[in-house]
Formats: C-alpha cells, sequence, structure tokens
C-alpha cells in the first residue's frame, strides 16, 4: 500500500515509517503539510491531530472516502475524534501505541474497503442479471421448509435473495448435487441463516425421501426446475416466460403444457392459448384440472 504518515512528533514517525517499510509497504512521511503540496494518491493517511484542527478538517476532506485515514491522537475529545470520524476518518489509536495495533488496524481497515468495493460490484451485477425476472405476483411464505418450483434457476435465486433480505437472514448455500450435502444439512443450526438447496430435481426418489426428512424442523428454501407432486410441505410456483427454453432437463408433456399454461395464460385467452398448444378447449380445461393449475383471471 501507499501510506501518507502525517505526524509532528518526528521519533514517533519515523518508527511508523520503518515498521510500515518493514512490512513492504511504500510510505511518505511529511512534518508540516501545506494542502496544496499534497498532490500524490494514498491507500492509507495516517493523520495526527495535534495539527490544528481546520488543517486536519481540509486533509480528510482532501483524501476521504478514497483513502483510509487513521487518526494518531494524544486525546479524545470532539475535535480530535468526533468531528474528524463525521468528516471521513475511520478511526482513531491512542498515543503511545503498539506498532502491531497500528498495523492490525490499517489491515482491518484494508480488508473492509476490499469487501465493500467486492459487495457493491456483486450487488450491481446481481440487480443487472436479474433486472427482468418479475417477482412482484410472487409471494414467498415466511415459513419452512419451502420449495421453489420454476423453469429458472435465476427466478428462484431472486426469490430467495428478496426473502434473506426481508427476513434479514443470511443465506447458506448448498447444491444437492455435491456428494455430503446430508452432512450439511444435518449439522445445519443457526437461527440467523437459512438454507438454501438447489437441484432438487437431481435427486432421485429415495434420496428426495430422505432430505425431507432431514428438512422438517428446518429453515430452508429449495428450488427445483422439475415439477414436484410429491413434496410434501409448502411449494410456490413461478415460472419465467423469458427462460422457457433454458431448462437443459428433458420434461414430461404434462410439465411442459403446465409450464406452458402458468407462463401464458394471463397474455392469450384460452381459445388462442389451446390453439398454440395444439389441443382443443376441453383437452386445455382437463389439463387444468388434472395438473391442478388455477385459472388467472
Amino acid at each position: 500500500m501507499n501510506i501518507l504518515i502525517i505526524e509532528n512528533e518526528i521519533y514517533l514517525a519515523q518508527k511508523v515509517v520503518s515498521r510500515l517499510l518493514d512490512d513492504g509497504h511504500s510510505c511518505d512521511y511529511i512534518e508540516s503539510p501545506n494542502i496544496d503540496n499534497l498532490t500524490k494518491e494514498y491507500d492509507t493517511v495516517l493523520l495526527s491531530t495535534s495539527l490544528p484542527s481546520a488543517l486536519v478538517s481540509s486533509i480528510i476532506k482532501k483524501y476521504s472516502p478514497s483513502a483510509i485515514i487513521l487518526l494518531l491522537v494524544s486525546y479524545i475529545s470532539d475535535e480530535t475524534v468526533t468531528h474528524p470520524i463525521e468528516e471521513g476518518a475511520k478511526d482513531y489509536i491512542m498515543k503511545p501505541f503498539i506498532m502491531d495495533e497500528l498495523v492490525r488496524k490499517i489491515y482491518h481497515y484494508k480488508e473492509c474497503r476490499s469487501m465493500r468495493r467486492e459487495l457493491a460490484t456483486l450487488k450491481e451485477y446481481m440487480e443487472f442479471v436479474m433486472k427482468d425476472i418479475d417477482t412482484s405476483e410472487v409471494l414467498l411464505p415466511h415459513s419452512f421448509p419451502t420449495l421453489i418450483e420454476t423453469n429458472s434457476q435465476l427466478s428462484a435465486d431472486k426469490l430467495t435473495f428478496e426473502l434473506a433480505k426481508k427476513l434479514d437472514k443470511s443465506i447458506t448455500f448448498i447444491d444437492l448435487t455435491e456428494a455430503n450435502w446430508q452432512k450439511k444439512i444435518a449439522n445445519f443450526n443457526e437461527s440467523k441463516v437459512f438454507m438454501y438447496l438447489t437441484n432438487y430435481h437431481s435427486l432421485k426418489k429415495t434420496a428426495k425421501d430422505n432430505l425431507n426428512k432431514l428438512i422438517e424442523h428446518k429453515d430452508v428454501i429449495i428450488s427445483s426446475l422439475e415439477a414436484e407432486e410429491d413434496f410434501p410441505y409448502r411449494k410456490v410456483e413461478f415460472y419465467d416466460e423469458d427462460s422457457l427454453v433454458s431448462n437443459s432437463n428433458i420434461m414430461t408433456i404434462n410439465d411442459y403444457v403446465k409450464m406452458m399454461v402458468l407462463s401464458y395464460q394471463s397474455k392469450y385467452p384460452d381459445t388462442e392459448l389451446s390453439k398454440k398448444l395444439g389441443i382443443s378447449r376441453k383437452s386445455l380445461w382437463e389439463k387444468r384440472k388434472k395438473l391442478g393449475i388455477e385459472k388467472k383471471k
């Protein structure tokens, strides 16, 4: 990292510079800074609050929020700590301090900054890839276990993320194609986290039965890209019409008809929908009854 040390106690500043150089960082040291001469960019600024408060404020405004600003303070007051942190400094350390503690703070805030950047990038990406998926009419229950039956894994992901945000819970992802999924589920016991199990459709019936017993009293969301008639708990159906051809699994005729009817019955009258499916209106009515599809009004 490129680190700027602004400290008028020369002996202390030399110790800080020496330690940071030993750790492989690039350091500049200024005893009495002139704000107009501070033109270089830095990752971290170690700033003494023994300087005039107006100068401290100007330096903070110049380098935040791009740089991590840590205050080197001789005493705690509104002027030395509260106001500088309100203006953009991240933290403070009291003089005299242990050098390892200063280094720990530097690395801590470096890691926090990296995580914030990564999260912001991931959030922007997820919003981009999910922007065309309309989940406004889908209501996931706030009770578990629940299965999301869909033709789009991305749709199930979006519903799960939205529920996690609404419930203020974290998510543990478990892919049911992994060899050790049973052990992970059996050992799960966290109150502020729920499990999100994907690829339920990949399991054989015996494995599904075993899984259903394991999750009976656990906070679980499951996604399946196939119709799951025998799932014993709550089930939500959501078919994304823009992802109708994205399912790589071979579907049965009934599953295909069900998916098409659920996806398009709000767009077409029964006469046109049955025509597009190549069946009569009577057959469409019979399919609805057989497959348990409620007609949207």
